[in-house]
């Protein structure tokens, strides 16, 4: 892909695949929802989750998006470092909730999502792959 067709790529609506490494090195996958603004991907996650503890420790990840199964293949992966930012989690929350939920969902779980201590990891790419 172009780099601008990667860029419109990202912009859709899709669940990506983030990779995070364990103390031995080894790597661990969970999907995530992600915002894309050209420069950054942008996944929020509990301060107190298992991924947030393993970044910290080593901040390299990738995260990787892709077209279903049935459509001709496309994918873009970001290889970079994660910044863990204690700020705007919940705002992020709330726009991609707007994204990934139909509004009655998102007004079933919104309310509850409120009282967790959201943080933003913010993965700045240091190399952009792609495939189409």
């Amino acid at each position: 892909m172009t780099p601008e067709e990667q860029d419109a790529f990202l912009r859709e609506t899709r669940i990506a695949k983030l990779v995070t490494l364990h103390a031995d090195g080894s790597p661990t996958v969970v999907p995530v929802w992600f915002e894309w603004d050209g420069a950054e991907a942008r996944v929020f996650t509990s301060a107190t989750s298992p991924k947030v503890r393993r970044m910290r420790a080593d901040p390299r990840v990738a995260l990787t998006v892709e077209e279903g199964v049935g459509i001709p293949e496309r994918w873009v992966t970001i290889e970079g470092t994660v910044t863990i930012d204690a700020l705007g989690g919940m705002d992020l929350a709330r726009r991609l909730t707007a994204r990934y939920y139909s509004p009655e969902r998102a007004s079933e779980v919104l309310p509850s999502w409120e009282q967790i201590d959201w943080v933003v990891l913010r993965i700045a790419p240091k190399r952009i792959v792609s495939e189409r």
